[in-house]
């Protein structure tokens, strides 16, 4: 069972290491949002994060175009194109807070945005880590334990994301509520983004141990 991959060839396998690829995007994606996070006057991290976001819209499509052109795939097709299309949207709605920052001109960070991104890094992590492992599948319950991780992660970040929302409703500033509103709850998106690859990998680890 170990060697459940062993027979791919090295095109399929290509695809695999595109899909880890994207994930270590998404992995200094998340690293360079807690710097910016931590630094709102650093406006290089804002291009950074959009630099990132960029080589992680050409991965995707790569992702893509290669699953259109070859026949056989090392998982299903449609598993792989919802990993690729949920990390991508992962980095997304990363590069979609780092821009609200911008736009809104915060200069400070908003309470709770600090901890919220630092789990969604986490988060990050837990992704990269189980796309790593989909080449050759040794520990299924190791795998299914880091996509239950994600699961964990994504509670932490809603409760930050409730309590955020309760303490900015006390406030009168409506302009204000706007702004940061929008910025949690893109926050929270990319975090939910994180569950669904973590739902899809632990689908596919069932699927074929």
């Amino acid at each position: 069972m170990g060697q459940w991959l062993s027979w791919v060839k090295s095109n399929e396998k290509q695809l695999l290491s595109l899909l880890d690829d994207l994930a270590k995007k998404s992995v200094q994606t998340s690293e360079a949002l807690v710097e910016l996070i931590n630094d709102l006057k650093d406006a290089e991290k804002i291009n950074t994060i959009k630099k990132l976001e960029t080589e992680g819209d050409d991965l995707t499509r790569e992702i893509f175009a290669e699953l259109n052109k070859t026949f056989i795939t090392p998982l299903d097709r449609e598993d792989m194109q919802r990993i690729a299309s949920k990390i991508d949207d992962v980095i997304d709605f990363m590069d979609g807070i780092a821009a609200r920052m911008q736009s809104y001109k915060i200069q400070t960070p908003p309470p709770y945005s600090i901890e919220m991104i630092e789990q969604l890094n986490s988060s990050t992590k837990e992704v990269e880590y189980i796309i790593s492992k989909l080449q050759n599948i040794k520990s299924p319950k190791d795998i299914i334990q880091h996509c239950r991780n994600i699961s964990d992660i994504e509670h932490k970040v809603d409760d930050l994301y409730r309590d955020a929302m309760k303490d900015l409703f006390e406030t009168n500033d409506a302009v204000h509520i706007i702004k940061l509103k929008d910025i949690y709850e893109t926050i929270e998106t990319a975090s939910d983004r994180c569950v669904d690859v973590g739902d899809v990998v632990e689908d596919i680890v069932l699927k074929y141990t």
